[in-house]
């Protein structure tokens, strides 16, 4: 596949197979990762791969958040909070998370830093997408917690990009592709 059809056709799949993908193609996946740009090459991501039993780590996470915005709940009330948080991190067999740690240079912008994880993320999902698996990025309330960042060793200076769920399609899961607006809606050309 090339780049301008992994582009095109990529898209947030949702549902995926149990079937995890083998360690050789995840690297594969990694190594697109980390070949992204950045300023004053800071290489700033760090990729934490979660499989099997290891993602109760992303569970406990979402566990106790859950739990934590309940109010006068009971027992009960709070171990079916935590238990939809730990099944919540097995919806895929593989979980990327993508951190970054901004570089103590002083040449480099923070700002710069987060934008190349976020790049990185993007060629993780596309490599996946070229390879025949299917990618979400899930990010929200969970990514931004001090919980999260205590779980995966991120500093109080660092940032959890995001989790991207990975795995092999499930039957019919791939959404169609979605109306954008037209370059020129969104293109403004300055030639003087």
């Amino acid at each position: 596949m090339d780049t301008m059809e992994a582009i095109k056709t990529r898209r947030s799949v949702r549902k995926v197979s149990d079937k995890e993908p083998s360690k050789e193609l995840i690297e594969q996946i990694l190594d697109a990762a980390r070949r992204a740009p950045n300023h004053m090459n800071t290489e700033p991501w760090h990729f934490i791969v979660l499989t099997g039993e290891g993602r109760n780590k992303l569970g406990d996470v979402y566990g106790r958040l859950n739990q934590k915005n309940l109010e006068n709940a009971d027992q009960a009330a709070l171990e079916a909070a935590y238990e939809k948080g730990v099944l919540s991190a097995k919806r895929s067999p593989v979980i990327i998370v993508v951190t970054v740690e901004p570089s103590d240079n002083p040449r480099a912008y923070e700002i710069e830093d987060i934008e190349a994880g976020a790049i990185a993320a993007q060629n993780l999902m596309l490599a996946a997408h070229a390879l025949g698996l299917g990618t979400i990025l899930r990010t929200g309330g969970a990514a931004y917690t001090e919980e999260a960042k205590e779980q995966f060793g991120v500093s109080e200076k660092g940032h959890i990009i995001g989790f991207v769920y990975l795995g092999y399609p499930a039957e019919g899961a791939v959404p169609k592709v979605p109306e954008r607006k037209s370059v020129a809606e969104i293109t403004e050309w300055v030639n003087a």
